[in-house]
């Protein structure tokens, strides 16, 4: 066997053992995102809202957690004196095909994209619709 397979054939052993890898995505914890699809259609009451990510969840790390937005409710079950029972509202997941960056100072979503600064570091940021300039996150 070359060293060309038997380092892929380690890496393919590698991602086994890892099980599924993460998506990627240019969306991260803390950013501002507008919830641009998904739901029922006939209750799609989270679509057009904004709120922070929270957290990024799922096997893949495919789904994100927004604060305060697209609640249900879980049913506990009373398991001592101090935590009684009942349904409690959590936030679920939304899939982050249906999110996109939001930018306060122009009041829309924005596409992410990625720019190299000429010290070669590598930067997020928007393309400006007024001006089409590149405008860094």
């Amino acid at each position: 066997m070359t060293s060309k397979r038997k380092d892929r054939a380690k890496k393919f052993k590698e991602v086994r053992k890892l099980g599924t890898l993460m998506q990627k995505t240019a969306l991260k914890t803390g950013d501002t995102v507008m919830i641009i699809a998904g739901g029922n259609k006939l209750k799609r009451e989270n679509k057009g809202k904004v709120g922070k990510i929270k957290a990024f969840a799922g096997k893949k790390k495919d789904r994100a957690i927004i604060e305060g937005l697209n609640y249900h409710s879980k049913h506990r079950k009373q398991l001592s004196t101090d935590k009684p029972a009942g349904k409690i509202p959590v936030e679920g997941s939304i899939h982050i095909s249906n999110l996109m960056l939001y930018v306060d100072k122009i009041k829309k979503p924005v596409r992410v994209k990625f720019k190299f600064l000429d010290d070669g570091k590598k930067v997020r940021g928007y393309l400006d619709p007024e001006s089409k300039s590149f405008v860094q996150v």
